[in-house]
């Protein structure tokens, strides 16, 4: 059975896992409408890349 010879301190802990964190979304302001929204997606008022793709209800 597999047992640790000594023991990790916290920063050694803290540092192994400093890559596991909060992804933030990319999100920009759409020139066309004014309105924020995330990149590569339709905007809220149902514009993308210039074209109207759906009815904003």
């Amino acid at each position: 059975m597999a047992t640790p010879s000594n023991k990790n301190s916290k920063s050694h802990k803290r540092n192994r896992r400093g890559h596991i964190g909060l992804n933030v979304p990319n999100i920009l302001l759409d020139q066309a409408t004014g309105e924020y929204r995330v990149a590569h997606r339709v905007s809220p008022s149902g514009v993308y890349n210039g074209k109207q793709f759906a009815e904003k209800k």
